[in-house]
């Protein structure tokens, strides 16, 4: 390649990188400060230099639920959205948004499985033996923490929605480093956190029945995307490193509190026939909801509060 060859390939490069550089700019500037996704009192954990978000409701002196939510490109904890202020009726509720997502501090970590296995740990011993309601891959997180004999955290009663341990591949360094990368990788998460990939993802493996989620929440799910760092937790699933090495079946068969799966008949990545097993080897009460995916307790709060109030309820 000659001289002005190199010089035209060197212009369309630098082209294409500004054309890309101004795209991100048009799309961050265009979502809008994020406000937190359900009512209640608004407060701030510190942890680790980090302000993580959450929101709690219901009487101080009722019995405490944690909800933790799922991960995802777009997760927060509105997942809970439908049935936060009706539990917040009878007991106390915690709902926080993970490091990395929602409306908490989102740095420019290589987050992993054992961040939130410690971060599980140490905002679960902050109350005093909390009941559990935790979704999808999070799942593993408490398993992990809770079965650790080096933490100082235990809880009274654990719901758990679609179990698993892994979210995405085995370990994909490549694919981490190229999401992490500041024009290229911010294009490319621009992409896969965009309305029309969100409405997929949705009706791909989250919903049964899409008229369960509104526009307004999908409006909602994009502008938690295109906040400042958004990419660099949901960079780590996409490419496997917050898959948990836990053994989840055994890890809550050794729990010595009662545990209760929720699950979609519907879900396909976590699929029933998953689900079946892992309640045997787990010893966990399996309860399933038709006509629903990951998301039973969006799809149909009031079958998903009776599912967990009877949990909660239960002989501890």
């Amino acid at each position: 390649m000659n001289a002005r060859s190199l010089a035209k390939a060197a212009g369309v490069g630098l082209a294409a990188v500004g054309s890309l550089t101004a795209l991100n700019r048009l799309l961050a500037g265009s979502a809008d400060s994020l406000e937190p996704p359900l009512s209640g009192d608004h407060r701030t954990y510190r942890w680790r230099g980090m302000d993580v978000a959450y929101t709690e409701a219901g009487p101080e002196d009722a019995p405490t639920v944690v909800l933790l939510h799922g991960i995802n490109a777009a997760g927060s904890s509105g997942e809970f959205r439908t049935v936060f202020d009706e539990l917040a009726d009878d007991y106390h509720v915690v709902a926080p948004d993970l490091p990395g997502f929602g409306c908490s501090d989102r740095p420019s970590l290589q987050y992993s499985a054992a961040l939130y296995e410690d971060f599980v740990a140490d905002f679960l011993a902050e109350y005093d033996r909390p009941s559990v309601v935790v979704s999808s891959l999070t799942t593993a997180y408490v398993a992990a923490a809770l079965s650790d004999p080096y933490t100082d955290v235990s809880v009274s009663r654990l719901v758990a929605v679609c179990p698993t341990a892994t979210g995405g591949p085995d370990r994909l360094t490549w694919l981490r480093e190229l999401v992490r990368a500041p024009v290229v990788g911010t294009a490319l998460f621009n992409l896969l956190a965009s309305k029309p990939s969100i409405r997929y993802f949705n009706a791909d493996h989250g919903y049964y029945d899409m008229g369960s989620v509104s526009e307004e929440w999908m409006a909602y799910e994009w502008r938690t995307a295109h906040q400042p760092n958004a990419r660099f937790a949901p960079a780590s699933f996409i490419s496997g490193f917050l898959n948990s090495e836990v053994d989840l079946g055994e890890a809550l068969a050794g729990l010595d509190v009662p545990v209760t799966f929720i699950w979609g008949r519907e879900a396909d990545i976590t699929p029933l026939s998953d689900g079946r097993e892992l309640a045997e080897e787990a010893d966990a009460r399996l309860v399933v909801i038709d006509d629903a995916k990951l998301l039973p307790h969006v799809e149909h709060p009031s079958a998903f509060l009776g599912t967990v109030r009877e949990a909660l309820s239960a002989p501890a």
